[in-house]
């Protein structure tokens, strides 16, 4: 059984408010350097800046995770992890016929860059990324499943998108056994107050800028077993630990 540091949700260049300096290379570089051994991009309501995350996160040994943070119909945002890349991008375009459609105003949000594994701009997201889909957060759970993915809710410590701040309760109703928090102080507070003792307490940096991406924690590990110079191998290991009730 191995130790790995995890990060389980950051965005590239491709979410409107993440930097430019976020590109699939930057983010596999800073990883290896911060002792990150496990990484999952996680763009807002897409999936496309993955395959060239995949790409570069081989060059530095880095497991990646294909990923995005949704953001449901109640404008909560939830995590969504796949164990492959071909599902994640499956996903995406199921997203994408979901997805209440906006031009994107660079100017105010910010672009949306897809990138190729040598961070080469290959296209632009023209739709603004971070509108609320048509999505709901009961609906979630199962519609990430159906592509072999798991789904939970984001950051639920923080006031902006967060199931709590936006229900005013963890959504115990939809039978969520995971769940990510932002800042690991208040993981007490929030148990006691939410009633999470049955929930799998994840945390992850949410990352739009480069100095923001989590460093290699002793208290932020997983146990995996499997050896990391077999990422699919991780990658399945991983999940089925994530998906353990």
């Amino acid at each position: 059984m191995s130790s790995y540091h995890y990060d389980l949700h950051v965005h590239s260049c491709l979410s409107p408010c993440g930097d430019a300096d976020n590109t699939p290379n930057n983010l596999a570089g800073m990883a290896f350097l911060n002792g990150v051994q496990i990484m999952a991009l996680t763009d807002h309501n897409s999936s496309r800046n993955c395959p060239a995350f995949f790409a570069a996160a081989k060059r530095y040994g880095i497991v990646p995770i294909a990923g995005m943070e949704l953001t449901t119909a109640e404008d909560i945002h939830a995590v969504c992890l796949f164990e492959t890349l071909e599902a994640a991008l499956a996903f995406n375009d199921e997203v994408d016929k979901r997805r209440v459609r906006m031009k994107n105003r660079e100017e105010i949000f910010g672009e949306q860059l897809i990138l190729d594994d040598e961070d080469n701009v290959i296209g632009r997201e023209e739709d603004l990324l971070i509108n609320a889909t048509t999505i709901a957060l009961d609906e979630a759970p199962a519609l990430a499943a159906s592509f072999d993915g798991i789904c939970y809710p984001a950051h639920i410590d923080r006031p902006a998108n967060g199931a709590i701040s936006i229900l005013g309760d963890f959504p115990h109703y939809v039978g969520f056994h995971l769940a990510e928090l932002h800042d690991r102080s208040n993981a007490d507070e929030y148990v006691r107050k939410y009633d999470l003792a049955g929930i799998r307490l994840l945390f992850s940096s949410d990352a739009h800028y480069l100095d923001q991406l989590r460093e290699g924690d002793d208290n932020d590990s997983l146990q995996i077993d499997a050896d990391l110079s077999d990422e699919a191998l991780v990658r399945k290991k991983l999940f089925e630990d994530l998906r353990a009730k």
